[in-house]
């Protein structure tokens, strides 16, 4: 790393908790702090933040972090450069620009209400499902931010009287933080970066600008929306009545690209974070890959406005520790989300339980809004160990089905093999501390799995790009340390092969259960 001395600080707010962390030049935390908020269900298959709740957890993370850093000795107050913020992406905002107020709560990237409105797109449009992945990468899904918005401006009246009188603005997460962070209803800043704008369905890949034919098409009024802007630049000061006024906003990216650069990941290399979902991305370079196997097409990261654009094959699995905290919150198996990996190896195996928690429907590869979560192969024999142990073998089959799509539209493995001719997946995120997890998804995929040191990668990836854009750190600092890797644990595969075969064939199986669930009556 670059022996610059200061810090830099990044914002990473995720589905469940706000995080502010403060690093050193050496890319180590010195100082953070975490807030979980408020997840509101108002029905089946609906989840919702309070915006208010989120912008409020930022402010006391961000005043937390400091005084810990104070009190440890670092001199944060005369020596913070710069801040970048990650965010939960697709999460949809819309809000009074004269009152600053949110007119609806945020609608979270997993919410399936909009499944009745992709349904009626899909027998309107010529195109069906895919009508919009040339200019966007995305099937129609109720994934992304359009449907959400779409949704917002047909059902809350608020939104529609705002939007006629020319007062609503739109945005995901980082577009409502940092409008609020550069002045608020005193000139805040209404943009947006690539990475978050790519998980709209209204950005066009290649142009980078918001896609004038696909806003005609759904009825979505330009005026609403942000600019558009990369990674890594200064997007503009933090304002009075924020704990760091003055401070430089330099970088911005959705979680998962966030998680992609503090990985470090080049063209060819690959990266599964574990959070409430999972989320498996592969840069494929400058060029986009079109899928032909159930991924999405979407940007890996644009590291300044004059920078050469990254792209990604993405799979996205929407329930993975969710289903851990399922087992503790709605169960009550587990009192603590750690305690599952105690729980699961009490037992060698699940006991020919396979366990699909297709709660709101399936992601990637299956893309299934009927599919609903299953529970199969039980016996008189199953105990709650066999069942938190399929719990834990459901998120890992989920990340190989999406390997596997990813192996078939890159080819030749997708990924860089290292000099053992192996391919190795980088992981990141709260579940990789367990291990058994780590072994577990080693011996499904069959290849290894590289843990870094810090593995809350998608907070160091947005201080990276905020760190890039002040001359902070060198890109050299990023791709080409190779101290990461040495400290790096790797779990191999320790499975038979025949064993592997046999318990794939059996999830498939399971997967396939879950089709044409989403009716069921009462």
């Amino acid at each position: 790393m670059a022996k610059e001395n200061g810090f830099i600080g990044s914002i990473d707010q995720g589905t469940t908790s706000t995080r502010f962390i403060i690093y050193d030049h050496d890319a180590r935390a010195v100082a953070s702090h975490q807030v979980e908020f408020t997840q509101f269900y108002p029905e089946a298959g609906w989840v919702e933040h309070d915006p208010m709740e989120i912008l409020e957890s930022v402010k006391v993370c961000i005043a937390k972090a400091l005084d810990k850093a104070t009190a440890d000795g670092h001199n944060v107050d005369g020596g913070l450069k710069a801040i970048g913020l990650t965010d939960q992406r697709e999460t949809t905002v819309v809000w009074s620009k004269s009152t600053g107020l949110p007119l609806h709560k945020a609608i979270v990237w997993m919410d399936a209400r909009t499944s009745s409105i992709c349904r009626r797109l899909e027998k309107e449009l010529s195109g069906g499902r895919s009508h919009f992945v040339e200019s966007c990468g995305l099937p129609i899904s109720t994934y992304f931010s359009a449907m959400k918005l779409l949704w917002l401006m047909e059902n809350v009246d608020d939104v529609k009287d705002a939007i006629k009188k020319g007062d609503a603005i739109f945005g995901t997460i980082d577009t409502w933080l940092i409008w609020n962070m550069t002045g608020g209803v005193n000139g805040g800043l209404h943009v947006t970066d690539v990475t978050n704008a790519s998980r709209t369905m209204l950005m066009n890949l290649k142009t980078l600008n918001w896609d004038q034919d696909t806003l005609k098409t759904l009825g979505i009024p330009a005026e609403i929306l942000p600019k558009i802007v990369s990674n890594s630049e200064v997007i503009g000061e933090i304002c009075k009545g924020w704990p760091i006024p003055g401070i430089k906003i330099a970088g911005c990216l959705g979680d998962q690209h966030a998680a992609m650069l503090g990985q470090a990941c080049r063209k060819g290399e690959a990266k599964s974070t574990y959070g409430t979902g999972a989320f498996i991305l592969l840069n494929t370079g400058e060029v986009p890959i079109k899928s032909g196997h159930g991924l999405l097409t979407t940007l890996a990261y644009k590291l300044g406005p004059q920078a050469h654009t990254n792209y990604a094959l993405e799979g996205s699995i929407a329930i993975a520790g969710a289903a851990v905290q399922w087992l503790r919150d709605s169960l009550g198996i587990i009192k603590s989300a750690s305690e599952i990996e105690d729980l699961a190896a009490m037992v060698d195996s699940t006991g020919g339980v396979y366990f699909v928690p297709a709660f709101n429907g399936l992601f990637a590869p299956w893309w299934r809004e009927d599919a609903r979560g299953v529970c199969i192969g039980i016996t008189r024999f199953t105990n709650k160990s066999h069942i938190a142990r399929a719990v834990l073998e459901s998120m890992c089959f989920q990340v190989k089905d999406v390997l596997d799509s990813m192996n078939k539209d890159a080819g030749e493995k997708g990924s860089l093999d290292n000099e053992k001719g192996e391919f190795l997946l980088r992981v990141d995120g709260g579940a990789t501390a367990n291990n058994l997890l780590m072994q577990i998804q080693a011996d499904l995929m069959g290849s290894p799995v590289v843990r870094p040191v810090d593995i809350e990668t998608t907070a160091l990836g947005a201080a990276y790009a905020a760190g890039l854009a002040v001359g902070f750190w060198k890109e050299a600092d990023i791709f080409e340390s190779g101290e990461k890797a040495k400290n790096s644990k790797v779990f191999r595969p320790a499975m038979e092969e025949e064993i592997r075969k046999k318990k794939v064939a059996s999830w498939c199986k399971a997967v396939e259960r879950t089709f044409d669930l989403a009716d069921l009556s009462i």
